[in-house]
């Protein structure tokens, strides 16, 4: 073999080590930031969720002089340690709670968490809906109009919805909404939209929200027939000094085998008119 040859055979090789190298640094760098309670050899999928009415991050008392506190509705959130939090009436770039503010951007933020955001309404210069917050990557989100009588005085609501992706390439559809709060036939009319909506699905379908209604109310029992409720009897939410109505829930549709693992209320009287619902599910 002469010198040349030897010289070009040997700078190969160490071509395709620094090219072999550079593949293993890469997959290290995908193990580290694998996402959280999934591997990809498991058919199960274990998640950590909460659905939360943070009342625009305004503690109650402190309503009449209009403190926004971010920051109190984190660590009520941080506290849980969630996977996926479903958020309602979240100001985004309004008056009231801050121009340059999206307020589940800030929290998603300061929890390291993706988001995504669903307008509602136009509302003091920005606007104001709901917010999906996960560990997880979302893409696909959507807003779906819910129907609501034209004489009836009451807010545009909406359903928002995201696909969930799992660390296996598996996906999750994620559906966060806030029902009519003055009349019980919106309520019943959204429903009935929802489960539409969500029957169509050939996702696996988590929907958790702000029903303003009770579990045996006619909305909650027409969502019943597409989905499972979490609880049988369950604690209530509202008013967070002294609850007394379960009013905030998270479903999972009758489609799939999903089971509860737990379910609890977190006992946060100060950041929001309501306590924020904790559930663990396992999907098999």
């Amino acid at each position: 073999m002469n010198m040349r040859k030897f010289k070009l055979q040997t700078l190969t090789a160490v071509l395709l080590s620094l090219f072999f190298l550079a593949g293993c640094i890469e997959s290290a760098k995908t193990r580290k930031t694998a996402q959280p309670n999934d591997a990809s050899s498991q058919e199960t999928w274990t998640v950590k969720l909460m659905t939360y009415n943070v009342h625009h991050c305004n503690p109650p008392s402190k309503e009449k002089i209009g403190t926004i506190e971010i920051d109190a509705i984190t660590r009520v959130i941080a506290s849980a340690s969630p996977d996926i939090v479903f958020l309602q009436e979240i100001d985004d770039h309004n008056s009231r709670s801050g121009k340059d503010i999206n307020e589940a951007e800030v929290i998603a933020k300061q929890l390291g968490m993706n988001f995504c955001f669903g307008k509602a309404i136009d509302f003091a210069g920005g606007g104001y809906g709901v917010a999906i917050l996960s560990k997880y990557k979302l893409s696909g989100s959507r807003v779906y109009y819910l129907p609501k009588e034209m004489n009836i005085k009451s807010e545009q609501r909406i359903l928002l919805t995201a696909e969930l992706t799992r660390s296996n390439g598996r996906k999750i559809r994620l559906a966060c909404t806030h029902l009519d709060v003055v009349s019980t036939e919106n309520r019943m009319q959204q429903s009935f939209k929802i489960a539409e909506i969500s029957a169509q699905d050939t996702l696996p379908v988590i929907l958790a929200g702000d029903f303003n209604d009770s579990q045996k109310s006619k909305a909650l029992v027409n969502l019943g027939k597409t989905f499972n409720l979490g609880c049988s009897s369950c604690l209530p939410t509202v008013p967070s000094d002294k609850p007394t109505d379960a009013i905030d829930f998270i479903l999972t549709d009758k489609k799939y085998h999903w089971k509860v693992l737990s379910w609890s209320v977190a006992e946060d009287t100060y950041a929001s008119d309501h306590r924020p619902v904790i559930s663990e599910l396992l999907l098999k």
